[in-house]
């Protein structure tokens, strides 16, 4: 637990001092001024997909004991893809908070950021809700 613990202290640490809790480059990016957040959403994709590489070579599993097989979910799923990105990337954009930092933000003690928690948490229950009528 304290190891968990420590990496996401250091990894709100890391986005904190990245600058990539910021509104005001969150800003930037979707008015396209800036290319900080590209660059750090860019070298993440590349870093995962390195990884990921590096994990099927050396055939890790998942924590259910499964293949890592990024090809067993449907291409014809891409019109939900399209309607929850477009979504969150509206959220993002209003908010001026991706939800991942939401908590991080929070510890850094930016308190208005408790609004766009708590619209996550409602967004999040509403799905739960409706979930079974939603097309996956």
């Amino acid at each position: 637990m304290t190891r968990i613990f420590l990496l996401g202290l250091l990894f709100g640490v890391t986005l904190t001092m990245g600058e990539v809790i910021s509104w005001f480059r969150i800003q930037e990016m979707f008015r396209f001024e800036s290319f900080h957040m590209y660059g750090v959403i860019g070298s993440a994709i590349v870093l995962g997909a390195v990884f990921h590489l590096v994990a099927r070579r050396l055939r890790w599993k998942t924590a259910e004991g499964e293949d890592l097989d990024i090809y067993r979910y449907p291409a014809t799923e891409w019109k939900a893809y399209l309607i929850g990105g477009t979504i969150f990337g509206m959220g993002w954009a209003i908010t001026g908070a991706c939800p991942g930092p939401l908590f991080i933000t929070f510890g850094a003690g930016y308190w208005p950021i408790l609004v766009a928690i708590l619209g996550a948490l409602l967004g999040t229950l509403i799905y739960g809700v409706m979930k079974s009528k939603l097309p996956h």
